[in-house]
C-alpha cells in the first residue's frame, strides 16, 4: 500500500468529489478502481479497525448488489470473515470512496469536514 489509496468508481460523483478535494489539498495518493480491484482482506480489516469494529460502515447499503443479496438482513448475523470475503470479492459491496493512509487513517464515503479533520491536522 503507499501512503494514502483511495478506491473510486469513475461514474460515482462522490468519488470524482473527494479525489478532487485531495488534489486541492496537494495530498499525493494512489488511486484504485473499486470494481476492477476490490479492497484485500488486510485492508479491510485496517478499515474495520478505523470504523470501530462497525463492518455495516463498509458497505455500500445504498447498492443495488447490497439490496439485491438481501444484506440488510443478513449483515447482523454475519461473520466478519463471511463479510470480509463479500467485499473483497465484488467491489460494488464496498462504500466508496474508500481512502486508506499507510498510518492507519481509514475513510468511507466523503464528508469534507471529517476528512479535513482526518487528514490535514497534525
Amino acid at each position: 500500500m503507499s501512503a494514502m489509496t483511495v478506491y473510486t468508481y469513475a461514474n460515482c460523483d462522490t468519488c470524482r468529489h473527494a479525489t478532487k478535494w485531495l488534489r486541492a489539498q496537494g495530498l499525493a495518493f494512489a488511486e484504485k478502481s473499486i470494481r476492477e480491484t476490490p479492497p484485500s482482506l488486510a485492508e479491510l480489516r485496517v478499515m474495520l479497525a478505523a470504523q470501530g469494529g462497525e463492518l455495516r460502515k463498509l458497505f455500500n447499503t445504498s447498492g443495488v448488489d447490497y439490496r439485491a443479496q438481501g444484506l440488510g438482513a443478513k449483515l447482523p448475523a454475519m461473520t466478519e470473515a463471511a463479510a470480509f470475503k463479500l467485499l473483497a470479492g465484488n467491489g460494488n459491496l464496498v462504500k466508496r470512496p474508500f481512502l486508506l493512509r499507510a498510518d492507519g487513517v481509514g475513510l468511507v464515503g466523503f464528508n469534507e469536514a471529517t476528512w479535513s479533520a482526518a487528514l490535514l491536522s497534525k
